[in-house]
């Protein structure tokens, strides 16, 4: 395929190629750094220039796996950057292993020299754990939501697929890196550029910072009621102050009977019963995520007492909070 010739020509404008340097975390997400990786290649192939360059570097500078089991050859160690590099710090599975004094101390002098930062993934925890987004917007992948805004209180955690905040560019993991590099290359080269990069990759449906990650309620629970998706996000945006049924119920106009039915006909669960689920499922990721004491996961869930969050937690996972948290640990050190 010939290079169309309307595109921002980078020879006649002076400018330089703009390097990424993509830093692997161990476990990393293979799509998202795969994905952020080809809008480059892309680039390049589309504008017949080499307008974008990068480097693989980690610690240690050998190899680092990735969350696949692919190992990957490094290209260097966590050294001093050039003026005009953008990091893209690239995590995934147990990010908080991955998170080293060493990495932080980088990141820190990195930012301070200057340097654009970006997290795709899970990498937004290790950004956060630098210190390098409070006050910032950011995002995180919805997985790692709960715990990443009971831990960094001083960042601004929204629900979007990806988000720039002056030097901080985080991303919500996945194909949302595709998103987050056609804006920068349609800022950079124009937007001709990003839509010739999305066409090749098939890419129909481009997202902007305004769209969030998930999908809406009708389509994860598979029911468009609208009642129905009212009182479920009324729940999830309500955990630790749980709503009683009878509430929510006269929120969307409906009697207490009328919602048990309606859940009882889409659900085949009661609203109770469905909250509770929700509920349990917040605390599971603390206490796989984070250092909370189990004390103050069962207070962020909306439970009274360790006693009954216990009780509640073995009823529908089969095993005790602490055996949970146990187990995780103990399958981190393998």
């Amino acid at each position: 395929m010939a290079a169309p010739r309307h595109f921002i020509d980078i020879e006649e404008t002076g400018l330089k190629p703009r390097r990424f340097v993509f830093v692997l975390l161990e476990n990393f997400t293979l799509l998202s750094f795969a994905a952020a990786l080809d809008c480059l290649r892309l680039a390049n192939r589309m504008s017949g220039k080499e307008l974008y360059t990068w480097r693989l570097i980690g610690e240690g500078g050998e190899t680092v796996q990735s969350s696949t089991g692919t190992t990957f050859a490094l290209e260097g160690d966590l050294e001093e950057l050039q003026r005009g590099d953008t990091i893209m710090l690239c995590g995934g599975m147990d990010v908080q292993e991955a998170t080293s004094k060493r990495l932080l101390n980088w990141l820190r002098r990195e930012a301070r020299r200057g340097l654009p930062v970006g997290g795709l993934c899970t990498a937004s925890f290790t950004l956060a754990r630098a210190g390098l987004l409070d006050g910032k917007r950011a995002t995180i992948h919805w997985e790692n939501h709960d715990s990443f805004a009971e831990e960094f209180e001083d960042v601004q955690l929204t629900k979007s697929v990806f988000v720039v905040d002056g030097l901080r560019l985080t991303t919500a993991g996945g194909t949302s890196s595709i998103d987050l590099f056609l804006q920068l290359i349609a800022e950079d080269h124009g937007e001709e550029l990003a839509n010739a990069v999305a066409d090749q990759q098939i890419y129909s449906a481009i997202r902007t910072d305004q769209d969030t990650q998930r999908l809406s309620v009708p389509t994860r629970i598979g029911v468009r009621h609208p009642k129905l998706s009212q009182v479920i996000h009324m729940m999830e945006a309500n955990i630790e102050e749980p709503i009683s049924p009878s509430i929510l119920a006269q929120e969307v106009g409906m009697s207490t009977r009328q919602l048990e039915r309606l859940f009882r006909r889409y659900l085949n669960r009661s609203p109770k019963r469905y909250y509770m689920e929700l509920r349990l499922q917040k605390a599971r990721n603390l206490l796989m995520q984070t250092d909370m004491s189990v004390i103050n996961v069962a207070l962020a869930c909306g439970f009274a007492s360790p006693s009954h969050f216990s009780k509640c937690y073995r009823a529908h996972y089969q095993t005790t909070p602490y055996r949970e948290r146990g187990s995780h640990a103990a399958r981190l050190s393998v």
